[in-house]
């Protein structure tokens, strides 16, 4: 990856200090079609993501200067790239390192050592849920108002600050109130059926749902079933 590509738009932007790992990522996507940049430090990345546009950050955790976790929380605060998805892989594969990732905004977490094929696959799948347009309709409950077309939520009129994947899961859960639906359902209506994302992702996707919602006083709009999974009560409505 050279310095001239690193200054144009590309697909993938690849943050990962060890050279044989980002070359290997670089020629697998770019098998696919899929153009990429790439940089050695925290940085150097954030500097890109400033001057660039690309669809999907593969970002490596541990990195000398700005660490991956530095970068993310820093990314989750920019209004311009704050919705970008992106693919944590480290070294550190543990449950509780995997569930701290993506409680601080990774859409997917990839542990090392990695089979390129899977990489490939947890990246399209990523850019397909990316780029896949909103398939309900707009749905207005209570205070609650969804716009599919905007992809905007207000409560009151007020803007909701909501990631792309936190828009689908209130959009999926609004189109049936008051019905539960099982983790396994979110999964598949949510993250695509041909998804690798863990189960317990849901949950931490409803955490940070809840937590915008709770900013309004709704956080209660989406209740959990204990063994079931989760279900949406119009606020004010009996059973929130």
């Amino acid at each position: 990856m050279t310095s001239e590509e690193t200054l144009l738009n590309r697909d993938v932007l690849i943050v990962e200090d060890d050279l044989a790992i980002a070359r290997l990522i670089e020629m697998y996507l770019k098998n696919e079609g899929l153009t990429v940049a790439g940089c050695v430090d925290g940085d150097e990345a954030i500097r890109m993501l400033q001057e660039s546009s690309f669809r999907l950050l593969i970002l490596d955790r541990m990195l000398p200067g700005k660490r991956g976790m530095d970068i993310l929380r820093w990314l989750r605060k920019q209004k311009a790239v704050s919705t970008l998805p992106v693919l944590m892989v480290t070294a550190l594969g543990s449950t509780e390192e995997r569930v701290h990732g993506l409680k601080e905004g990774a859409d997917d977490y990839l542990p090392k050592p990695f089979e390129p094929a899977e990489l490939v696959a947890r990246v399209q799948a990523l850019l397909r849920r990316s780029d896949a347009p909103a398939k309900a309709p707009a749905r207005t409950e209570g205070a609650i108002e969804l716009d599919k077309d905007a992809m905007e939520v207000t409560v009151n009129g007020k803007v909701l600050d909501l990631r792309p994947l936190e828009f689908r899961l209130l959009q999926v859960l609004m189109e049936k109130p008051g019905k539960v639906r099982s983790r396994e359902y979110l999964l598949d209506h949510v993250w695509g059926m041909n998804s690798f994302v863990e189960m317990r992702t849901v949950d931490v996707t409803v955490k940070r749902l809840r937590k915008a919602l709770g900013k309004h006083g709704l956080s209660e709009s989406i209740k959990t079933i204990r063994g079931a999974g989760y279900r949406y009560s119009a606020p004010g409505k009996r059973g929130t």
